[in-house]
């Protein structure tokens, strides 16, 4: 995977791959019940909760089979959110989509900006042709950030994941490169 292009950079925000130092701060995004509410994973509750999530990451960096970026605020160097590109199939030339960001940084904008850097990078310097997302139809905020991205809603999956206990409906999103328009 061609990664000379990184990080990836927009106006406010600083978009790299995940690192150890990262995760005091990841910690505090994802032990906050609101922020991890539609994530298919239970909030976490302790710093072994990040360290399995980052040896996850790592493991995936090396095998290829995603990239797990944390969103830093240029101003303050603060880790505000996560993005990941993943379920990579090279022979269609997609992937999935995946993010979240600490509660505090809602209503600001960022992960409209820092998804649409990852869109830019995924389509150009990845040569992607499609982007996928998955939602919980409940999460309407990442339904409005998606489709102000130029997503389509493509359709509702019944029951498409089990996650805490619950089984899922999720919404399919899909992006085409020659719909993008950075």
């Amino acid at each position: 995977m061609p990664l000379a292009a990184l990080p990836i950079e927009s106006e406010r925000l600083r978009l790299r791959l995940v690192e150890t130092d990262d995760l005091p701060a990841l910690l505090r995004i994802h032990a906050v019940d609101e922020v991890t509410r539609f994530l298919p994973y239970t909030t976490w509750t302790g710093i072994a909760d990040a360290q399995a999530w980052y040896a996850r990451a790592v493991a995936r960096h090396e095998d290829g089979s995603a990239l797990q970026f944390v969103i830093v605020e240029k101003a303050t160097g603060e880790v505000v959110g996560t993005s990941l590109l993943f379920r990579f199939d090279t022979d269609s030339a997609r992937a999935e989509v995946g993010y979240a960001l600490g509660r505090p940084h809602w209503g600001r904008g960022f992960m409209h900006e820092a998804l649409g850097a990852l869109i830019g990078f995924a389509f150009g310097t990845l040569a992607l042709r499609r982007l996928e997302a998955e939602v919980d139809p409940r999460n309407l905020a990442s339904d409005r950030v998606l489709i102000r991205l130029g997503f389509t809603r493509e359709g509702l999956l019944r029951q498409r994941w089990v996650a805490k206990g619950e089984a899922k409906d999720t919404h399919i999103y899909g992006l085409l490169r020659g719909e993008w328009s950075s």
